[in-house]
């Protein structure tokens, strides 16, 4: 880790007080990336807050809306991002054959044409660095307008904080190996 992580009593009094917004929310504790964007307390209140938004809030079940966020966490190999948001996929119902294709960068088999079109967003993104005109109208079909906003948001979200957490190598839970190589 190349951060020293501060303990809530290290905290300056803005820092708190994000902080503490951020564990009064849905997640019940501070995220992660979070504990390094405190270095710059607004950009990690602004941060967090789009966070719980996107996490909780979009208009697709968890077992829908990980799908962008493994894909972004693939994409960026960022193990503690892989870690916490597989878990969080199986408990949202995804199934583990998905989990496992995504990871070893394989085409998964979607029984649900939201869950592969979210897939196809997610992968034109961050490997084509947009989305062509005919995904582009498919997408709008398949998911509307509003859901094609919450999957580039999510993609986009979750590309900062896999670079925080790659950035300032946060590890994993002890004893936990990453499923990423």
């Amino acid at each position: 880790m190349r951060l020293k992580l501060l303990s809530p009593g290290e905290m300056s009094a803005d820092q708190k007080e994000t902080y503490d917004e951020a564990i009064a929310g849905k997640r019940g504790a501070p995220p992660a990336p979070m504990m390094a964007w405190l270095n710059s307390p607004e950009m990690a209140r602004h941060a967090t807050r789009l966070g719980e938004q996107l996490r909780f809030n979009t208009m697709f079940p968890a077992k829908l809306s990980e799908i962008a966020i493994l894909v972004t966490a693939r994409h960026w190999t960022s193990h503690y991002e892989w870690y916490a948001h597989k878990r969080l996929a199986l408990k949202g119902g995804m199934d583990p054959k998905i989990i496992e294709d995504i990871r070893d960068r394989r085409t998964p088999v979607f029984d649900d044409p939201k869950g592969r079109m979210i897939y196809d967003l997610a992968k034109s993104l961050h490997e084509g660095h947009g989305v062509s005109q005919g995904l582009y109208d498919e997408a709008v079909k398949v998911l509307t307008v509003r859901g094609v906003v919450e999957v580039i948001g999510l993609c986009g979200y979750y590309t900062m904080v896999s670079m925080t957490l790659n950035t300032f190598e946060f590890g994993l839970p002890d004893g936990e190996v990453s499923d990423l190589v």
